[in-house]
């Protein structure tokens, strides 16, 4: 189980940006949580490119891209786990299989829109669970609370899934994540664009 509560989001369009915000964040998060996106999923895409990662941290990847399995195939061994979206899977159930087979976690994302009935029968064999609370693919996309009603779903038909809230996510909007019942928060800019990224992470971890 991962004891890190507060997971600083990284997007970058090329690997100066991205050495500045690995610089950034040095010392604020054992874990890093990658946003990569291949402008198809997604009209942006940060982190497509054959991006070199800091050995200081560990890394998760979301990815938000229209093939997953092919980009976990060149590059799972940069990341912890991968969470992928159930919008872009093919089959549910033979994603869980392989990635099973790998001594994977199974980790899946669902979009603001999307209803919990998609990833219903598979959620027994799902670890991770990340539920978006804006339309994703920019930093500083417009906050959605309708999602964190999801959680309870989720849990209801397994407690034993951790939730991870990603998105718009501040010292109020945390609060709201904790009474909803996340595990996990993910921030991006409010942590990762900040003059003193540590003491940013310190008011989300006071507030979640």
């Amino acid at each position: 189980m991962i004891k890190q509560k507060i997971f600083p989001s990284v997007m970058a369009k090329n690997q100066q940006e991205l050495n500045a915000i690995l610089k950034n964040v040095s010392g604020v998060a054992t874990y890093l949580h990658l946003d990569v996106a291949d402008g198809k999923f997604v009209p942006s895409t940060p982190l497509w490119f054959p991006f070199k990662l800091s050995k200081k941290f560990k890394y998760i990847a979301h990815l938000m891209v229209k093939d997953p399995e092919k980009w976990i195939q060149k590059h799972e061994e940069k990341v912890e786990f991968c969470i992928v979206h159930a919008e872009a899977l093919k089959d549910i159930s033979t994603y869980i299989h392989n990635t099973k087979s790998k001594k994977k976690k199974v980790a899946i994302a669902l979009n603001s829109e999307t209803k919990v009935s998609k990833i219903k029968l598979h959620l027994q064999f799902i670890d991770y669970v990340l539920l978006l609370t804006v339309h994703p693919g920019f930093y500083g996309a417009k906050y959605l609370k309708a999602p964190l009603k999801k959680i309870a779903e989720i849990k209801k038909i397994n407690p034993s899934v951790k939730v991870f809230v990603d998105g718009g996510m501040n010292p109020t909007t945390v609060k709201e994540a904790r009474k909803a019942g996340a595990d996990y928060i993910v921030s991006g800019s409010f942590i990762t664009k900040a003059e003193k990224p540590k003491e940013r992470m310190k008011i989300l971890e006071r507030n979640f």
